[in-house]
């Protein structure tokens, strides 16, 4: 697991840990001190603590006029022990929001369990968010783990997508392809 990495390939357009208006600002990293662990198996030190023991993010791309951010996860994500929506929710999406961030992409191919509590944090965001013409669209989940999220009955609130390619394009055109693919969801 120490290598994979977060997604790099927009490193040229933005970096959270300089930007003034992200929750990660002014974080310094290591190449080589590993620190950060999912099962017992060490994690690239690029991927960022966000308070929770299972799961790990980093903010690949933010536009604050566009109103959108993409967040890649690694990891369990764990709502049953770790309240790991909540920690998300508090430490990162909630910072992000008071900066006009409306509209969420959660890459989560890296996700390797899913384990739901209850909606209240999912159905908070969605209302959150769609009172600005927001929303929540989780990319690329595992099959085991888009199982668990349906049964769960999370995608009342936040939209599952297949989208490989996204790798392919520049952030601004992933944003777009999403939105638009919300968009015809809607109609």
């Amino acid at each position: 697991m120490q290598d994979i990495e977060p997604y790099y390939n927009w490193r040229h357009l933005y970096t959270a840990e300089e930007d003034p208006q992200s929750p990660f600002y002014g974080r310094v990293y290591s190449e080589f001190e590993f620190t950060h662990s999912v099962y017992n198996y060490y994690i690239h030190p690029q991927w960022d603590d966000f308070g929770s023991r299972t799961l790990y993010m980093k903010i690949l791309f933010a536009d604050y006029e566009q109103n959108f951010v993409i967040i890649e996860l690694i990891g369990e994500w764990n709502d049953a022990i770790e309240n790991d929506i909540m920690t998300l929710r508090r430490d990162v999406t909630d910072l992000l929001y008071k900066q006009g961030i409306t509209k969420f992409i959660l890459v989560a191919e890296n996700v390797l369990n899913f384990h739901s509590s209850d909606d209240s944090y999912y159905e908070e965001w969605r209302e959150q968010v769609a009172d600005d013409g927001g929303w929540v669209v989780v990319v690329d989940m595992p099959e085991q783990s888009q199982y668990d999220f349906k049964r769960a009955r999370l995608t009342n609130y936040v939209a599952l997508l297949d989208f490989p390619q996204w790798r392919t394009l520049k952030p601004e055109l992933v944003f777009q392809q999403v939105d638009n693919w919300i968009s015809h969801q809607l109609i």
